[in-house]
């Protein structure tokens, strides 16, 4: 089952929601990491504090509201303890690590997301540098675009298949960081297509997936199969998050 097709939303932990806990540990951390930038640290070593702190925030407050639960985060060893377990937080405290520390550039991002019983059932992803949080229990309503198709790829590592799609739905393609920002920018309705291909982890897909298919997009691999988490290998080979009008078209042009 992909990530935001479900009957019920995500059930409570044993101390309070799993909704309001996400948004609440993805805006925190987005609130440090921009007290962060705002200090003396620069280039590497601020993007490489920037990870480091923002993921002992987050892991700090599930330790305390949420003790029994694993974590599988970019920051830390994979625990593979989180196989076995029934609940795991699928978390990257510092998505867009080159972007955030590159002065004046906002596409960057913090997730967090909750895996229960084989389906994510919580998640958010701070925008904070923009100033947005986007909850997959308050999507965003989605608007309408009468243009060519935009289509975000990534700025640095471009898939080759992307000139392809872009070329069958007479797409532009707009480069951008981190897979949060260019998930959010299909959620916001500032594009109306993301596709990848190499190079992610769950924890960069995670949240923005869930959060993508709770405001009605279609969520996939490139082949059209569902994600899974939670799994042994948490790589990502492919992705593409667009709207549902689109599907059928981008797949058969990944095809």
């Amino acid at each position: 089952m992909t990530p935001g097709r479900r009957k019920l939303p995500g059930r409570p932990g044993p101390a309070g929601d799993d909704h309001e806990l996400a948004a609440q540990l993805a805006d925190a951390a987005g609130r440090l990491l921009l007290d962060l930038r705002r200090g003396p640290r620069t280039g590497r070593d601020l993007g490489d504090e920037g990870d480091r702190r923002s993921n002992a925030s987050i892991l700090e407050a599930l330790r305390r509201a949420r003790p029994g639960d694993a974590v599988l985060s970019e920051e830390e060893a994979d625990d593979r303890r989180r196989l076995l377990a029934p609940r795991v937080w699928i978390v990257d405290p510092l998505d867009g690590t080159r972007e955030f520390a590159e002065s004046g550039r906002a596409d960057w991002a913090v997730h967090v997301a909750l895996w229960q019983e084989g389906r994510l059932v919580a998640a958010a992803v701070a925008l904070p540098a923009l100033g947005h949080l986007l909850r997959d229990d308050r999507p965003p309503p989605r608007g309408q675009h009468g243009g060519a198709p935009r289509l975000v790829v990534s700025r640095t590592r471009p898939p080759t298949v992307a000139a392809t799609i872009a070329e069958r739905l007479g797409a532009r393609t707009v480069p951008m960081g981190s897979a949060g920002a260019k998930t959010a920018a299909v959620v916001r309705g500032e594009a109306e297509a993301y596709v990848h291909a190499g190079g992610l982890h769950e924890w960069d897909v995670a949240a923005p997936a869930a959060v993508a298919e709770a405001a009605g997009l279609f969520v996939a691999r490139l082949d059209g199969s569902p994600l899974r988490f939670n799994q042994a290998d948490p790589s990502v080979p492919d992705l593409v998050v667009c709207r549902p009008e689109l599907a059928a078209a981008v797949l058969s042009a990944a095809a």
